[in-house]
Formats: C-alpha cells, sequence, structure tokens
C-alpha cells in the first residue's frame, strides 16, 4: 500500500514537471534566456549551472519550476522574454499546457496497444478482456451511499438469504435489483485491491430519475487495437476526454448556478484525493492506472489554460490584452492580480485538501 502511494504521488509531480519542462523547452527554442530550472520548490538542497541554466533540487518535493530571464521583470535584452514576439510569448506560455495533452497522447497510445478500458454493452462479448460492472455515479441520500459505496467499485457478487449471483452485465444486476426490492441483499465490491461485502437495501420507491439502490452502472472491460492503429486512437481518445471533462464541468457550473447543488457523483477534490483514487486504480492494473493519469494530465491541462491570473491562462489572456491594446500592460498591476489570484488560489487549495483528509481519512 505504501509503496502504491508513493507510485501515485510521484506520478503526480512527475506530471508537473513536464509541465515545466514544456515551458523550459519552447523558451530555449525561442533563444530566450532560462536562468533556472528546480525540481521542487525551495528553500535549494542542490543546484548546479550548466551553460547559462543553473538546475536545482529543492526541498519541497511538489513539483518544479523555471525561472525564465525577463518574464517576472521586463529586462531590455535580446534574449529577454519580454522582448520577444507576442506570438512566441504565448508558445512558451502554453508550452507547460500543451505538454499536458502530449503526455496524455502518448498514455492512451501506449494504453491503446494494451489493452484500453473501455464502456461496453451488455451484448458485446467479442474480444474482451476482464468485463465487469462498475458504479459511475452514487446519487445522495440513497442506499449507495448510506453503504459507503463510491463511483469506480466493481459489483462482484450479489447475494440474497444465502444464495450468490455472479455477472458482468448491467441489466442482470439490475433486474437482480429490481427483483428484492424493500429486502436487504448484500455486494460483493472490489474497491482498488480490496474486496469487502456491502449490506443494502433496496428502496421501494426511488426518486424520480434514481433506481433502487441510487447507483448509475456501466459495463466496462479491457479492449486493444494493433501498435499502427494506437497512436491515432491515442490523439482520438485525448480529444473525447478533453470534451467529456468540459461537459462534465458544465454540468457542474449549470448546476451551481441554478442553485441546484454539485450533480450526482460530481465533487471538488485536491491532491490528497487524487492521490487516493491513483492508488485504486493501480489496484485495478497498469492499464487503469495510465488511464486515470491521462485523465488527470488533461484535467490539468484545461485547469491551466483558464483566463485566471496566476495560471498560465492568465499569462496569455495578459498577451492578448496587449496585442489588442497595441502596448504591453502595467507590469505592477499583473504582478498585484496575479499575487491576489496566487493567495486565493492557494486558500482554496488548503480548504480542499483539508476537505480531502477529512473524507479520506
Amino acid at each position: 500500500m505504501f509503496l502504491t502511494i508513493i507510485i501515485a504521488f510521484a506520478s503526480l509531480i512527475i506530471l508537473i514537471i513536464i509541465h515545466e519542462l514544456g515551458h523550459f523547452i519552447t523558451a530555449k527554442k525561442f533563444g530566450v534566456k532560462v536562468e533556472e530550472f528546480g525540481l521542487g520548490y525551495p528553500p535549494r538542497l542542490f543546484g548546479k549551472k550548466i551553460g547559462e541554466t543553473l538546475y536545482s533540487i529543492n526541498l519541497l518535493p511538489f513539483g518544479g519550476f523555471v525561472k525564465i530571464y525577463g518574464q517576472e521583470e521586463p529586462v531590455d535584452h535580446p534574449r529577454s522574454f519580454s522582448n520577444r514576439p507576442i506570438y512566441q510569448r504565448a508558445l512558451i506560455i502554453l508550452g507547460g499546457v500543451i505538454s499536458f495533452w502530449i503526455v496524455s497522447v502518448i498514455l492512451l497510445t501506449v494504453v491503446t496497444a494494451l489493452g484500453q478500458p473501455t464502456i461496453v454493452e451488455d451484448s458485446e462479448d467479442h474480444n474482451l478482456v476482464n468485463p465487469k460492472v462498475q458504479i459511475l455515479a452514487v446519487d445522495s441520500n440513497s442506499p449507495a451511499e448510506r453503504a459507503g459505496l463510491e463511483s469506480g467499485d466493481i459489483i462482484k457478487e450479489l447475494k440474497f438469504s444465502g444464495q450468490s449471483f455472479k455477472t458482468d452485465k448491467v441489466k442482470q444486476i439490475q433486474e437482480f435489483v429490481q427483483k428484492h426490492k424493500g429486502r436487504e441483499i448484500i455486494l460483493k465490491i472490489q474497491r482498488g485491491k480490496r474486496v469487502f461485502d456491502v449490506s443494502l437495501t433496496p428502496r421501494l420507491s426511488p426518486p424520480q430519475g434514481e433506481g433502487p439502490i441510487g447507483v448509475s452502472l456501466v459495463r466496462t472491460a479491457l479492449k486493444s487495437y494493433p501498435w499502427y492503429q494506437a497512436p491515432v486512437k491515442g490523439i482520438t481518445a485525448t480529444g473525447e476526454l478533453t470534451l467529456t471533462i468540459l461537459k462534465g464541468w458544465g454540468m457542474v457550473i449549470s448546476s451551481l448556478v441554478r442553485g441546484r447543488g454539485m450533480p450526482p457523483g460530481a465533487e471538488l477534490g485536491g491532491p490528497i484525493k487524487i492521490i487516493n483514487y491513483s492508488t485504486r486504480a493501480w489496484g485495478l492494473g497498469l492499464n487503469y492506472f495510465l488511464v486515470f493519469i491521462a485523465v488527470i494530465s488533461v484535467a490539468l491541462a484545461i485547469v491551466n489554460i483558464l483566463p485566471i491570473p496566476a495560471l498560465d491562462g492568465g499569462w496569455f489572456l495578459f498577451l492578448l490584452l496587449e496585442k489588442l491594446r497595441g502596448k504591453p500592460l502595467n507590469q505592477k498591476i499583473i504582478q498585484n492580480v496575479s499575487t491576489f489570484f496566487f493567495f486565493l488560489l492557494i486558500t482554496l487549495l488548503i480548504l480542499v485538501t483539508i476537505k480531502d483528509i477529512r473524507d479520506v481519512f
């Protein structure tokens, strides 16, 4: 378990380092001086200057950073970030975001060749590896939520009155639950590497739009493709994943604006929860773990491209405003706004982390 947590934590850190590497590579490509490339955050433990760049290892192991000459403070120098054309500065800023999508394409290409976790129909049985029924979402105040079921859980077996029933078909599970409404049943659940029993009683009269136990179910399996098709599948899967995440966020925002609260299955999570779900994905197998990391990579890309000061999208917004105005923005205003939003994001991260610790532990 401890090793699994280390692997999950290291994967998240590597994603952040690759993000910074995207800024580093594009800056070097355009001849902009990079003063420092750091692993972790200061205080500095060790540093070595190679060429003009200081490569450092720092105490706090939560990612990395790139210090680009002339980005924070304009410098009148040929190799300064501030003296580069807007399109070059924009590409340097977006280099980190693009790297997240590239990582997703690579991971999903590998997964497609090995065997991609895919939602399949009950009627589909050809070339499937390890078909199973998983919980996609859990409704609030439902028997499933009260029993502690969570999205991602696998239903291995159902029991009633000493008799057990195994299936990998969604419809058969739904029929079993309908047949035993109002009577206690036992579900054998797999969560990561853990397998345990859960007791609950399906509702006789569930709310409109919900089932007797209050879960949305999907049938999943591994499907592989020839190596020559894998890269194309990796690209299309990343595009589909991006659209799916955007649609999901759109539903959450719409629900919140309408005063309906968070939709069923939606939740706000930070690093602790990400690592928790990463360990579960690892327990399901390498394929599922790589898909989960690809999902996180795409989600981080979308977050970073939002036009929020202190994020890459905020820097891109400032460059766009500079282009529209025909002259640079006041640097002091940029710094003050970025600092304000930075502390706002840190505060949000702390609050979410506290919530994660309470939920997970």
